[in-house]
């Protein structure tokens, strides 16, 4: 079962086909259904459809900290994450922390529980405090993926961008140097988290140097001393909590 050291136990799931529709809206759904209109996972869907999958989601927050789940946990939930952000990792046979992937506002995780997985290989923890996500059944996303098309497509396409991105970073590894491969994160970080301020990118940073590491498959120590030397050439400023970048595309 999902975990249940850190949120409650999810709410029972009403029926997708045979969900009444409500005239009155609690403050709950009205939430839940802004959170979903900003997903481009349901971009497309009329607002009767919102509300029949945000009668499905059941809506958990969770500190800093906290996990959505653990290695070996029953795969039974697939996951939207709506504020704050995830750490994806899993460990090592000696206990060592791996990273797999950051996650934004926006993202699906637990995905692999539709794909056949029957226990988790990873954990999902909390990077923020007040961090909050839907909780979907793996029943309910599967029923939705076999009446909407465009549904399965973009959740088949969100499977094959990270299988990518996970040969990248193989590839990263046996091609590219520890500086190149901590250069290349702080883009890409950039590109995905960063704030334009004027010319600059503004990256509010949850990662220890440990953490980014362990994304990089560097050492701490490496990580340390390239961010130095990045900040000694005026073309990062950092502090424990941001990361701001010149230049982005000049970043070298």
């Amino acid at each position: 079962a999902d975990s249940e050291l850190n949120i409650t136990k999810c709410e029972s799931f009403p029926s997708f086909r045979n969900t009444t529709q409500s005239t009155e809206i609690s403050p709950m759904d009205q939430s839940k259904l802004w959170y979903l209109e900003s997903f481009n996972l349901f971009k497309g869907y009329s607002s009767t459809e919102l509300q029949e999958v945000a009668d499905m989601a059941a809506m958990k927050s969770i500190k800093k900290g906290d996990f959505i789940f653990f290695p070996e946990e029953l795969s039974q939930s697939v996951y939207i994450l709506k504020k704050g952000k995830i750490k994806i990792g899993s460990y090592s046979p000696e206990g060592k922390e791996i990273i797999k992937a950051i996650l934004q506002p926006g993202e699906i995780f637990g995905e692999l529980a539709i794909t056949g997985e029957s226990k988790r290989d990873d954990f999902a923890q909390a990077l923020e405090d007040d961090t909050k996500f839907c909780v979907f059944s793996v029943e309910h996303i599967e029923e939705m993926m076999r009446t909407n098309p465009h549904l399965s497509l973009q959740i088949t396409k969100i499977i094959g961008w990270r299988l990518k991105r996970i040969e990248n970073r193989l590839e990263s590894l046996v091609f590219k140097d520890a500086r190149t491969r901590i250069v290349e994160f702080l883009r890409d970080m950039g590109e995905r988290f960063g704030k334009p301020v004027g010319t600059e990118t503004l990256i509010m940073n949850n990662l220890t140097h440990k953490e980014m590491a362990s994304l990089t498959a560097t050492s701490r120590q490496t990580v340390t001393t390239v961010l130095n030397e990045l900040r000694e050439s005026n073309q990062i400023y950092f502090d424990r909590k941001r990361i701001l970048i010149r230049d982005l595309k000049a970043l070298n």
